[in-house]
């Protein structure tokens, strides 16, 4: 790490760039660290810290927060030694303002019971803040698919769907799914398959989840939806006057420094379009070690060396951080968090020197850290609206599941055919003929891609073009100004509805 010429926190001190407050933060015991508040307390508290910016009653807030309803299953899967192993899932309904409820279903050892009610709390915010109309939901198996066979991942996933479905936890208008941390394309077909099985007599049975192959009623682009996001997300906010004001950026993409941790789905496509754009990646870690160069990663390179050797360590060119978490004190423009919650927190947030922090991850990062670094004059742009990417497509592939056809399949020949009458039109008015190329590129119509990557796009200048105003409105940070707007989103919802809050 000498090698990266990092500031120290001691550095920091000296000249002034850490508050009084947070000098002795060198300090910090490892108690302290652990006693932070776990991820359900932490939405509460980013919650409550918005919801007084609203003149809403306690109890309208209180009936907003909580979670509504929550399953705990489990079920016996028989391993490799002919032993059973019983598998614990859960599946959390967060808010029924809307229907259904949306949210991913992640494999992983740590997912517990508050876990998925932190997430499926934070989805209902998400959709709100993006106007996608679902309520939040989320859910868990808590396993580490590693040590899983895919025949045995097979049979976890169906017997999981299957409790879904007894217990009504699963329907495309009642809870649909997607994939997260530690589940795909081909879970999410799994899902699908034992939800039809079950449900031979709805026509709709195709919309029960989302994130499925396109063999499976998918939809493109969904893939790289939450990457694509981030990377539009963080594109609106360096056009914004007081943002490059206040971080010292230039307005674009192109030349900027970034750090990202994580390099799952996430992680690895909002590297892709960064570098596209002419960022410099120049660091990446991962759960077992990150590499830096200061010229920047090339991110396809260093996907295919990972894929290959399992680690980012000794990829060629770039200097080792065997302490992954490290990376996340590199000196940078743009920090991109795309792993686990809680990640920035008391123990490192002195040490945290990107001038702005995109959070493509849920809930990476602390109350305490989180108020230490606004005091800093960081930028921070929150989940719940940067990482919206994800939803927002699985919006699309619902809506073309329940209209059962693909979309641009309807209108993309009327297009062509339009752009070609006019084109010739005005060849003929000017006396001058265009390239095959250059007629190629003008009459084309929007195939389901375009419409797909057109719609995110619009979906989030719009969500960060409110979060900016209602920020500058009540004088606050963006995750505030975020959750401010979905609070009164959702509140309008119920108002409509007649659902009278007494």
């Amino acid at each position: 790490m000498q090698s990266l010429a990092r500031l120290s926190r001691t550095t920091l001190v000296q000249k002034g760039l850490v508050p009084q407050a947070i000098k002795n933060y060198s300090s910090v015991s490892q108690a302290e660290i652990d006693n932070e508040p776990r991820f359900l307390e932490c939405f509460k508290t980013f919650f409550d810290k918005a919801a007084g910016l609203t003149n809403l009653k306690p109890g309208v807030l209180n009936n907003m927060k909580e979670c509504n309803v929550a399953l705990r299953v489990e079920f016996p899967i028989k391993n490799e030694h002919g032993d059973v192993d019983i598998i614990a899932g859960y599946r959390a309904q967060h808010s029924h303002h809307r229907l259904p409820c949306k949210g991913g279903i992640r494999f992983s050892e740590e997912v517990d019971l508050q876990e998925v009610m932190a997430l499926a709390s934070l989805m209902t915010y998400k959709c709100a803040v993006v106007d996608v109309p679902f309520g939040g939901a989320k859910g868990g198996v808590r396993i580490d698919p590693k040590k899983y066979t895919v025949a045995q991942r097979e049979k976890i996933t169906r017997a999981y769907t299957l409790l879904l479905c007894q217990k009504n936890f699963i329907g495309p208008g009642v809870d649909v799914p997607a994939p997260d941390m530690g589940t795909g394309e081909q879970e999410m077909a799994w899902i699908r398959d034992t939800y039809q099985a079950f449900n031979t007599n709805d026509v709709d049975s195709m919309a029960c989840v989302t994130g499925k192959p396109i063999s499976s009623g998918g939809i493109r682009g969904r893939t790289e939806a939450t990457g694509l996001g981030v990377f539009y997300g963080i594109r609106e906010f360096l056009s914004y006057e007081e943002v490059l004001k206040k971080t010292g950026l230039t307005p674009g993409i192109k030349g900027k420094s970034i750090v990202i941790q994580g390099f799952g789905n996430v992680g690895y496509f909002a590297a892709k379009f960064f570098e596209q754009a002419g960022a410099k990646v120049i660091a990446v870690a991962e759960h077992n070690g990150a590499v830096y160069n200061a010229d920047g990663l090339n991110i396809d390179a260093l996907n295919k060396y990972k894929l290959q050797h399992g680690t980012f360590i000794d990829f060629p060119g770039a200097t080792n951080i065997v302490d992954s978490v490290k990376a996340l004190e590199i000196p940078c423009d743009i920090l991109i968090p795309a792993a686990l919650e809680k990640q920035i927190h008391i123990g490192n947030v002195a040490d945290i020197q990107a001038k702005l922090i995109g959070e493509a991850a849920n809930g990476p990062m602390t109350p305490r850290a989180d108020q230490i670094l606004l005091d800093r004059g960081h930028v921070i742009i929150p989940d719940l609206l940067l990482n919206a990417g994800g939803v927002t497509v699985s919006y699309f592939e619902w809506l073309k599941n329940l209209s059962h056809v693909r979309f641009g399949r309807l209108n993309k020949k009327w297009e062509e055919s339009s752009k070609k009458l006019l084109l010739e039109f005005v060849e003929s008015t000017v006396n001058k003929k265009l390239s095959e190329a250059e007629r190629s590129l003008i009459i084309h119509g929007a195939d389901e891609i375009d419409i797909v990557r057109s719609g995110l796009e619009d979906t989030m200048q719009n969500a960060c073009a409110e979060t900016r105003k209602t920020a500058n409105e009540k004088n606050t940070d963006y995750r505030s100004a975020a959750l401010y707007n979905a609070i009164m989103k959702i509140k309008a919802v119920y108002e409509s509805s007649g659902n009278v809050f007494s």
